[in-house]
Formats: C-alpha cells, sequence, structure tokens
C-alpha cells in the first residue's frame, strides 16, 4: 500500500520553496519508488480549507530547483482567524480535518513560517500527522539557526544597498531602506557623518522596527499612534523624523518583493535540499508533531508544540553586532 504525502506552501512566499518542494519528492521517490504518493495542496491551508488539491506526479519535481516562487501557489490564512468562524460559515479546523481525510493523507508537510507553524501546530494537536519545513526571508522561526529563503534575501537586499550608494552619493541624501531605536541617535549618526565629510548616509530599517518610546506600549496603543501620524512603514516613520532633527533631504527605497522573488541563492538550494531530504526520511520513520531545523550545522528536528508561536530574535551581544559597533556603525 502507497503512503500519500500531502505538501502546501503556505504564507508570503520566498527563493528555495520550489527547491525545497524538489528536495522532499525527490527523497521520497528514491526512498520509496512508487509506494509513495504526493498530494499538492494548492494555496497554502485555503487549498485545504477549501479541498483544492490533486495528485502530483515525479516529473513535475524536475527542473524546479533554481524557480522562484512556488509551483503550489500560496496564501495567506492567518492563525488568529483558524478558530473564528466568519460570514462564509465555516469551520476552518473541521474542514481541514475533513478534507485531510478526503485526501486519503497519511500524512502533511507544511512549508512557512512562523503563522504557518502555529498552525501546522494546530493541526498536529487535533491528531493530524504534520511535519513542518521553516521558510521565511526573516530568519526569526525559533529552534533553528536558519531559514531556507533568508540567505537570498540578504543578498538582493546587499545589491540594492550596494546599488543606493552611488545615487545617494551623487544627490547628497539619506536614503532609508526598509532593533528597539532612539531616534535621537540614529539623527546624531547622521549629523556625525556629515560632520566627518560624508555627503550621504543609508539607514538599513527592520521592517518592524520600534522606537524606544512604542516598545513601552501595548500593540493597539502603538498601531493607533502610527494610523493618527499617517505612516505606513517604519521606514516612512525614520526618513520623516530624520528628515525634520537634521535638515538633510530623505527619500525611501522598499526591497519589499525583491527579496522574495527569483532564484534563490546556492546556498538557498543546498539548504532547501537538505531539509527536504530530511524531512523524507521523517516521513519514512513516521515521526511527526515535529518541524525541520539547523542546529549547530546539522539538520535536526524539533517538537512543533516547542517551537510554535515563539520568535527567534538577534541577541543584543550577538558577535555580528559587536563587530558593527567596533566599526563605529550605529544601532539605533
Amino acid at each position: 500500500m502507497a503512503i500519500r504525502v500531502g505538501i502546501l506552501t503556505s504564507g508570503g512566499d520566498c527563493p528555495g520553496l520550489n527547491a525545497t518542494l524538489r528536495g522532499v519528492a525527490k527523497a521520497l521517490y528514491h526512498r520509496m519508488g512508487d509506494k509513495v504518493e504526493i498530494v499538492g495542496i494548492m494555496n497554502g491551508y485555503d487549498g485545504l480549507i477549501n479541498g483544492n488539491y490533486r495528485e502530483m506526479s515525479p516529473d513535475e519535481f524536475s527542473g524546479i530547483l533554481t524557480v522562484g516562487g512556488t509551483i503550489l501557489g500560496t496564501k495567506r490564512t492567518p492563525f488568529k482567524k483558524m478558530r473564528v468562524v466568519e460570514d462564509d460559515k465555516v469551520d476552518k479546523v473541521a474542514a481541514m480535518k475533513k478534507n485531510y481525510r478526503a485526501a486519503k493523507l497519511d500524512c502533511l508537510l507544511c512549508l512557512g513560517g512562523n503563522g504557518t507553524h502555529k498552525t501546522a501546530n494546530l493541526l498536529s494537536q487535533e491528531g493530524l500527522n504534520i511535519i513542518g519545513l521553516p521558510k521565511t526571508i526573516d530568519n526569526d522561526i525559533y529552534g533553528t539557526d536558519v531559514t531556507f529563503g533568508f540567505h537570498t534575501a540578504v543578498d538582493i537586499a546587499t545589491e540594492v544597498i550596494d546599488r543606493i550608494h552611488t545615487t545617494a552619493g551623487s544627490h547628497s541624501r539619506v536614503m532609508c531602506i526598509e532593533l528597539p531605536y532612539d531616534i535621537k541617535k540614529v539623527a546624531a549618526a547622521v549629523e556625525n557623518r556629515a560632520k566627518a565629510g560624508k555627503n550621504f548616509s543609508i539607514l538599513a530599517v527592520a521592517e518592524g522596527a520600534f522606537s524606544v518610546e512604542e516598545a513601552k506600549m501595548k500593540r493597539k496603543e502603538w498601531t493607533a499612534k502610527r494610523a493618527e501620524a499617517g505612516y505606513t512603514t517604519a521606514t516612512a516613520r525614520i526618513a520623516k523624523q530624520v528628515e525634520e532633527l537634521t535638515g538633510a533631504e530623505t527619500r525611501i527605497c522598499v526591497p519589499g518583493h525583491m527579496q522574495r522573488g527569483g532564484s534563490p541563492s546556492a546556498y538557498d538550494r543546498v539548504l532547501a535540499t537538505q531539509f527536504g531530504s530530511y524531512a523524507a526520511g521523517l516521513v519514512a520513520d513516521e515521526h511527526y508533531g515535529v518541524t525541520v531545523a539547523m542546529v549547530n550545522r546539522h539538520v535536526t528536528a524539533n517538537p512543533l508544540a516547542d517551537i510554535a508561536g515563539k520568535t527567534r530574535g538577534v541577541p543584543g551581544d550577538c558577535d555580528m553586532l559587536n563587530v558593527a559597533r567596533a566599526m563605529g556603525i550605529s544601532l539605533g
């Protein structure tokens, strides 16, 4: 009897998703031959909720190592709404369990970030056989040293910043490129560069950057404050404040979806293949309720219950930040 393996990609896309799908499929076919059937769930958990899935053939996983995006499609289905019955009257959790069984799945592999893993853990607790694979350009999934997609995103961001250098210098501008930060320290760093004869500055802004004041507020409070001020992004907020404090002309560049698109780097291709192959081994061993991880350069697995809902942050004393400080780079 063949084992039927469901697989889905959820949340924002990123380079390496197809490479991971390929790694899983090729390793499964190599291990089990015609005793494995792979069922692709289309558009993430939305496809599982609505019964949008199909059996896939081995040739569909060939030639996709370098292809960006995901051949299965993806869609954001927020975890906070999974238990909420909306206007369509659909019980999402019940529907996912029903379609898992209707597809005759023996297990389900979920490729995604923090939200995806929270839903994966929910389904695991509901009795389904689940394996997670950590994908995010943010590299913030708890329990793993690295996620596929991150390395490529860093490469793309680096190229964007390199290109910004020339135009920033030409126009004598401060360029804001989209951990709590003190805006006065940021402004002081810009002014100190100007005094040292630097006619431009580049500020790299984390997407979820908080000011020291916002860090003391509850989510509803800082959300309301930002909405009232009319800021849509952290980058826009910081650019405006730096311009007001220093008088320097500012411009904004948001790499955004450029970091999610395109072919994965060589590193991410290898990492995705490692993760996919390891996941295939977990399937063969019927080891479920876990997510794949890289810890101290070794691929392993963590219990979903231990990582779901947790975010991996950057330690304030990590080596890279210490090097930045030693170079005189302001961290806000």
